[in-house]
């Protein structure tokens, strides 16, 4: 029984040491991650929310590089042709903070839902942003109004 108890601590022990090791490890790789540039949004995703036809067709992502490198963006590109993103073109330095700005065709009605991707040098991966909401029919004019053309108030 002693040998049996003494072997279980045995290998408790050696895998106590192991968990530590690993710690230790998945903490040196997460402080590697955190050097080099590192691209922090307010926000991934903007709601426009229910707007009317032609309304204000722009939108902002604004972000901080919380990296110790400059941030580059290299391209951004929009899912459709109706979104069309602006980037910086110049490097944002450690602690500097920016925008994208998008534009979406406000002249197309319905919902919604589209997405920029980002290519920068913060990692292999692409940087997913979306814009959402809804274009709804402008109100017309109501008929019966009358218009500058012909009144006797126009002085043409």
């Amino acid at each position: 029984m002693k040998k049996v108890l003494s072997a279980l601590a045995m290998l408790l022990l050696v895998a106590a040491a192991g968990y530590s090791q690993n710690d230790v490890a998945v903490a040196e790789q997460a402080a590697e991650k955190q050097s080099g540039p590192v691209m922090a949004f307010e926000t991934e995703t903007v709601d426009y929310g229910v707007i009317e036809q032609g309304s204000d067709p722009y939108r902002v992502f604004k972000f901080t590089n919380t990296g110790t490198e400059p941030l580059i963006i290299t391209h951004a590109k929009g899912s459709c042709g109706c979104t069309v993103p602006t980037y910086p073109k110049e490097p944002i330095a450690p602690g500097e903070s920016n925008e994208i700005k998008v534009r979406y065709d406000t002249n197309r009605l319905g919902k919604f839902t589209k997405r920029v991707t980002l290519t920068t040098n913060a990692g292999d991966e692409k940087q997913m942003l979306t814009i959402q909401g809804e274009v709804v029919k402008k109100a017309e004019e109501p008929a019966g109004l009358p218009t500058n053309e012909g009144n006797m108030f126009n002085n043409n």
